[in-house]
Order: structure tokens, then sequence, then C-alpha cells
């Protein structure tokens, strides 16, 4: 298994930017497919945004595209660049990986898991 820390989260007003990064530790890291998912109070946790081993694909919860970008580079670590931010889009943001399962938005198809980083987005 890997092991993921996550970063960068914080307060924003609406309409305001945020990168979430996360570390990865383990040297298989590359052949890991990368997963951001959120988790507001009460609710349960959704899917984000993925990225392929290679980095070339990547995929997206619908209410997100075209304002979040996910990406990931040689050095461990996987992003979520976050801009119009929207109250909605208010929860602790996790990373999680997987291998072979490139397209899943199921959490249980992802073993590892970072703790989580809180994004709260308010005026």
């Amino acid at each position: 298994q890997v092991q993921l820390v996550e970063s960068g989260g914080g307060f924003v007003q609406p309409g305001g930017s945020l990168r979430l990064s996360c570390a990865a530790s383990g040297r298989t890291f590359t052949t890991y497919d990368m997963a951001w998912f959120r988790q507001a109070t009460g609710k349960e946790r959704e899917f984000v945004a993925g990225i392929s081993w290679t980095g070339i694909s990547t995929y997206y919860l619908d209410s997100v595209k075209g304002r979040f970008t996910i990406s990931r580079d040689n050095a461990q670590n996987t992003y979520l660049q976050m801009n119009n931010l929207k109250p909605e889009d208010t929860a602790i943001y996790y990373c999680a990986a997987n291998r072979g399962r490139y397209g899943s938005r199921i959490v249980a198809d992802f073993r590892s898991w970072g703790q989580g980083t809180q994004v709260t987005v308010s005026s």
C-alpha cells in the first residue's frame, strides 16, 4: 500500500481558489491511479476527480468540471486545483489510491486514504 498525506485546505470566499496537495510514500506510487473525494458534514463521501497512473487520463464529478483540475508529478504528488469555489464545495477533501480500477467513483475500490484536509467556502 501507499501512504498519503493531504495539505492545502483552508478558508476561502466564494469565487476564490485553493490548491490541494497529496504527498505519497512508497516505491510503487507510479503504478497507482489517484483520486480526490470529499465529504461534507452529514453526507456520504463522494468522488470528485480521478487521474490515471500515467497522468494522461482524468475524469470528474459533473459539478466540478471546468472548475477543478487534477494533476500529478513524478515526485509522488497529486494535486487538485480548485477555482471558482462555491459554498457547496465545503467539505473535508481526501486523497485516495487504487490499482487497476481507473474510472471508478466508488469509495470501496480505493485501498489507501489520507487523513483529509478541510476546505471551507464562505462569505
